[in-house]
């Protein structure tokens, strides 16, 4: 008899569960539920671009609404499925997304006191509103605890948990002193389903807090209270209020309320998985090995590799953290990305693309990818910067923004847009050069996400670029597979799950398509990229000294040999 696993993904604007057969790997049935709250499930605040707030009152909605109707759909698709033979939920989310909570592990913003408090919601994973103080714990860190700052990347983020927690403390004292603790909403949420929300009982990702928090069992966990006490008075008495320990997404974190069993329809024998990042289960999701790069693709761009754990590893500058077991246990997982990549061309189609091109935003996607796909390499003159949400890697800066060079009186929408795609291509290459300078060799990259999937223009210009088989996962939905192979490992082979996550791989992932590089682009990608690479350092690095006036004028010769037919 077949058993099954539930992943549940946590997204920016919604959320999915996905039921997967473990006999086969058969993905059964899915459900997707929009938050409500906010613009597309985002609070914002028209006074500051960078902030990003949710309402954690919408994930408990979806996950009830999305786990009984992805049952309800298995049980119409599949006669021989069986609800009573589920036995584990997994959790991922975007990250770090941390938010205040009372002695109960209950949402502050669930108090009518602060109900309409952003700083008492979830501070999502793209609110930039910290920058000035991830300034400061970079600069403290680099001086006082360089250990810490070696294990991501030499700069911490506004992205990540201590810059947003010292922002609340900063900008809202009132709800940083109401705080019991703070939690990643990927340690919630397993909380909630198995009814532990206390915030000393409940089992924290290893994941986010390596990866986000600088955790580290080298130096005993979190970052010390003294040094906490130098980024922030008052900061390091929190320690103490928020864990010790971390585990990795193959752990049990318990099992199924029975308040949620009864909710589900699903037996209180269910296990629940510690929870992680969607970028690192979605890397499970696609079938992560050492030597292959996953992107998992959306509105921005996680990449993620591993390497093992028994051989040496150097710190790697500029990525977003090596932390060991935060993918599969027994390998150091790598993350770097992109902070945006989807959400350019939403902006960009949504703004400036006339109609023309299609009346709506479906049909101006595809006009635009069959113009585009007619534009050689180097043909539209053009050259962007990838940085209209900053950078994330390789120079960890929120507060850069984006640049297109070599537009005339004559450029078209689907030459920009080509243009669009090529920049985010040029960033992902120059985060793998990145990484191989320090040894992790790269040789294949698989792509998931639905703008992989839905976009092959894409996937062959990133093969173009990056020299590399770009292959497309089996898998539409890879941090919601990844989630379900997580909670798998996490009931064990006697419940018929698995022993590890590395078990599961063979046949639970694998590819639908893959586009190889086309060598006769190549050379003019080369050039274009030492061009990307002068407007990359030449306005990210302080200290470049450089000149710029040759780009514009190399463009356009580009451009006119490509028309010409002698640039190829």
């Amino acid at each position: 008899m077949s058993t099954y696993a539930i992943g549940l993904d946590f997204g920016t604007n919604s959320c999915r569960s996905l039921i997967v057969d473990l006999a086969d790997g058969r993905e059964i049935a899915s459900h997707v539920f929009v938050y409500p709250s906010g613009n597309s499930g985002v609070i914002t605040d028209a006074a500051d671009p960078m902030l990003a707030r949710q309402n954690p009152a919408d994930y408990v909605t979806g996950i009830e609404v999305t786990i009984t109707e992805a049952l309800k759909k298995a049980e119409a698709a599949d006669a021989q499925f069986d609800r009573a033979q589920v036995i584990g939920i997994g959790v991922d989310t975007t990250g770090s997304s941390p938010m205040p909570v009372d002695a109960r592990g209950t949402p502050l913003c669930f108090d009518p006191a602060f109900a309409d408090n952003p700083a008492a919601m979830v501070w999502l994973w793209k609110d930039h509103t910290s920058h000035a103080e991830a300034a400061r714990i970079t600069e403290l860190g680099m001086q006082h605890r360089p250990q810490f700052m070696s294990k991501i990347g030499g700069t911490y983020s506004s992205e990540w948990f201590w810059s947003k927690i010292l922002h609340c403390k900063k900008t809202a004292p009132v709800v940083y002193a109401a705080a019991a603790s703070f939690v990643e909403i990927c340690d919630w949420i397993p909380a909630v389903l198995t009814g532990q929300t206390q915030p000393e009982a409940m089992k924290r990702s290893v994941c986010a807090a390596g990866h986000k928090a600088m955790y580290s069992a080298a130096w005993g966990g979190l970052p010390d209270t003294e040094f906490l006490e130098m980024v922030s008075p008052g900061l390091g008495e929190l320690r103490s209020r928020l864990y010790d320990a971390a585990y990795p997404a193959d752990t049990r974190a318990g099992f199924l309320s029975a308040e949620w069993a009864r909710r589900l329809g699903l037996r209180d024998t269910v296990a629940v998985a510690v929870g992680a990042f969607d970028a690192h289960l979605g890397a499970v999701g696609a079938g992560i090995k050492p030597g292959v790069l996953v992107k998992i693709m959306g509105t921005s761009t996680c990449d993620i590799m591993i390497a093992p754990d028994t051989e040496p590893l150097a710190d790697i500058t500029g990525v977003c953290g090596i932390v060991d077991n935060s993918v599969m246990n027994g390998y150091y997982g790598i993350e770097a990305g992109q902070s945006a990549v989807g959400d350019i061309f939403l902006w960009f189609v949504n703004q400036y693309v006339p109609e023309s091109y299609g009346a709506t935003q479906d049909e101006k996607f595809k006009n635009l990818g069959i113009a585009a796909g007619r534009v050689l390499p180097g043909e539209s003159g053009l050259l962007s910067l990838d940085w209209n949400n900053g950078n994330r890697t390789i120079l960890v800066d929120a507060r850069l923004t984006g640049v297109l060079v070599g537009q005339t009186l004559s450029t078209t929408p689907h030459e920009v847009y080509r243009a669009l795609i090529e920049a985010t291509a040029f960033g992902a290459l120059a985060i793998i050069d990145r990484i191989e300078e320090y040894g992790v060799k790269i040789h294949e990259v698989v792509a998931c996400g639905g703008l992989a999937s839905r976009n092959p223009l894409l996937m062959q210009i990133y093969a173009d670029i990056t020299g590399r088989p770009m292959k497309l996962s089996r898998s539409e939905q890879t941090p919601a597979l990844g989630a379900a192979i997580a909670a798998a490992a996490a009931a064990g082979a006697d419940a018929g799950g698995f022993a590890t996550v590395s078990e599961a791989l063979e046949f639970m992932t694998g590819t639908a398509a893959v586009f190889e590089p086309r060598e006769e682009h190549r050379r003019t990608y080369e050039h274009l990229y030492r061009l990307y690479m002068q407007l990359h350092d030449g306005f990210g690095i302080r200290s470049w000294s450089g000149s710029m006036q040759n780009i514009m004028k190399e463009l356009l010769a580009i451009r006119d040999d490509v028309r010409s037919g002698i640039h190829t």
